[in-house]
């Protein structure tokens, strides 16, 4: 099945702005995941978009440079911003229930054993945007009870989440601490034991995990009041120990969900606290916590993913038992990019044996990782809201969030000559003069200047390009043709033949001029190191900067690279 007219003539257009970006050489896997991102009823068609896309990259490779540029002028030049879905503030982000302008309090509740991961971004935008849109407050707080051996609490990572937050430009207006909030959950918790609707169970797990799958009642439950407020004192006094005793709220046995039946409110932990020690060895379940907190930090609406509605039953179950009214909630659901492999319990592993080189380690897809890679908060931003707040679990390519960013960066990015496994050519008969040419920081940008790049008579190439074209005259990307030898024996040296400077219609390929090439060590995305060689002037790069690395793509340079070191470090961002 052939695609629609108007799908058609945006692949020409993509097509035939990739072909101008890679020196006339079309790449066509980008294209592919740039269309099927925003139109996913293409998906089951790729076969179709494919052919399209082979028509497309073929007809813009018989045309010269001028003529590309002419072609794509005609369709309206390059598109000046990646399609997206819309967003809106009646549709899919509806008004939030009884919401007063200026009185809105949201809250973020991160719990610190890991970074703030791309999966993470819905729960930081989302809060953002309707605290900006009712100028209300957002409040940090720390969901950092005492975990269990685990999922322990971090020290490190208190900081590492704040930082995640500062880089997706969302600014809490107070921050709080469970750790230091539990002394405030104790009254609370007598008062749910002197209404009869809590009593201290010693039963075993395996005896309660059977007694709720039966739906049969703990023997603990019948105990009295005085009871019950004896077995709480002694797991405060300490006269309890881990495991021996927890605090169980009463609900219903038969009821349909076995997880709902007596659920735990407290429970005895003696692991060490990063943050207060051993202070307080009873400690209160998530969602207990959080019936008490939003009522108590005043929070007014609760925005989060539609997994924790188990929590929201609680909630709502403590608050009608207390007699108070607690905020309403919201919910979305997953929101994963499909090459992401995102396991906060992995990343913690090796970022802890040295496996990984840190939380900004490219491979735990964190919000650290992806500003280290070059990919902007707008970016991360816009590719965030513009999903809603669909309730259904949403998986894209990464392409979606590279086409966001491609959008805002590429327009003020630098390009630069990098070649990987670079393999020495010496040109016989190479033009006298022509040791140094001028070339543009952006092909259509004149407004970010020129530089001066080292030329010939020796250069070098991708040891896959010398590969892919032996015998054949190619062109060095906007310098010179030469001729390559029928064989590539040496990995360190090969001679090439000169042969004019015409700008003609042959294989393109990038280069570095020998005399003032540098080494650089890249990153990428999958952890592994591409070694290779860049132009002079990363050489003098400044860290943090971003750049395209021609016929590679974007990457940033380490802001952790030292200027004038050698190898330049950098890591990859996307195509």
């Amino acid at each position: 099945m052939a695609v629609a007219p108007e799908v058609e003539a945006r692949i020409r257009r993509l097509v035939l702005a990739n072909a101008l970006e890679h020196g006339g050489s079309p790449r066509p896997g980008p294209i592919l995941s740039r269309i099927l991102a925003t139109y996913p009823d293409l998906r089951s068609d790729t076969g179709a978009v494919g052919v399209a896309i082979g028509a497309a990259v073929g007809a813009a490779a018989k045309l010269t440079p001028a003529e590309q540029r002419s072609a794509l002028d005609a369709l309206g030049g390059p598109e000046p911003e990646a399609p997206r879905r819309p967003t809106s503030s009646t549709g899919e982000f509806p008004p939030l229930e009884g919401a007063v302008p200026g009185k809105v309090v949201l809250r973020l509740a991160p719990f610190p054993s890991g970074s703030l991961h791309i999966g993470n971004a819905r729960m930081l935008f989302v809060n953002q945007y309707y605290q900006e849109r009712y100028g209300g407050k957002l409040l940090l707080v720390f969901d950092d009870t005492a975990g269990s051996e685990q999922k322990r609490v971090d020290a490190e990572l208190y900081d590492v989440i704040r930082h995640d937050i500062e880089l997706a430009g969302v600014v809490p207006d107070a921050v709080y601490y469970k750790s230091d909030l539990i002394p405030n959950h104790y009254p609370w918790a007598r008062r749910v034991i002197e209404l009869g609707a809590a009593y201290v169970c010693r039963c075993p797990v395996e005896l309660l995990r059977e007694n709720r799958k039966l739906g049969r009642a703990c023997p603990e439950r019948a105990q009295s009041l005085e009871q019950a407020l004896e077995g709480w004192e002694a797991m405060l006094g300490g006269s309890l120990q881990p495991g021996e005793a927890v605090l169980r709220l009463k609900t219903d046995m038969a009821d349909p969900d076995p997880a709902f039946r007596d659920r735990v409110l407290f429970r005895i932990s003696d692991l060490d606290h990063p943050r207060v020690g051993h202070k307080f060895r009873v400690w209160p379940s998530l969602e207990f916590s959080w019936a008490v907190d939003d009522v108590e930090l005043g929070v007014t609406h609760v925005l989060r993913g539609k997994d924790l509605v188990m929590e929201d039953r609680m909630e709502q179950y403590l608050w009608k038992l207390f007699g108070v009214t607690g905020p309403p909630f919201l919910h979305w659901g997953l929101l994963m990019v499909r090459e992401a492999k995102i396991s906060k319990s992995k990343s913690y592993q090796e970022v802890r044996s040295g496996l990984y080189d840190g939380w900004a380690d490219p491979r735990t897809w964190s919000i650290g990782s992806l500003d280290r890679r070059g990919i902007s908060r707008q970016a991360l931003q816009r590719f965030t809201l513009s999903f809603g707040l669909s309730l259904a679990d949403i998986q894209v390519p990464a392409e979606t969030l590279y086409a966001e960013n491609r959008s805002i960066i590429d327009p003020v990015t630098p390009r630069r000559a990098f070649v990987a496994e670079p393999v020495r050519v010496e040109v016989q008969g190479y033009p006298t003069g022509l040791d140094h040419v001028e070339l543009p920081n952006h092909p259509e940008r004149e407004e970010l200047g020129r530089r001066s790049v080292a030329a010939g008579p020796a250069f070098f190439l991708a040891r896959r390009d010398l590969l892919a074209h032996p015998g054949e005259e190619i062109r060095l990307k906007d310098l010179i043709n030469l001729r390559l030898p029928t064989s590539v024996e040496s990995t360190e040296r090969v001679v090439a033949e000169f042969t004019s400077r015409e700008n003609r219609r042959l294989p393109r390929v990038q280069w570095v001029g020998a005399s003032e090439a540098v080494p650089v060590d890249l990153l990428q995305v999958d952890g592994s190191h591409t070694a290779g060689l860049g132009e002079g002037a990363l050489g003098t790069a400044t860290p943090g900067d971003l750049v395209q690395f021609e016929r590679v793509g974007f990457a940033r340079i380490e802001r952790s690279w030292a200027p004038g070191a050698t190898p330049v470090r950098a890591c990859y961002g996307h195509p």
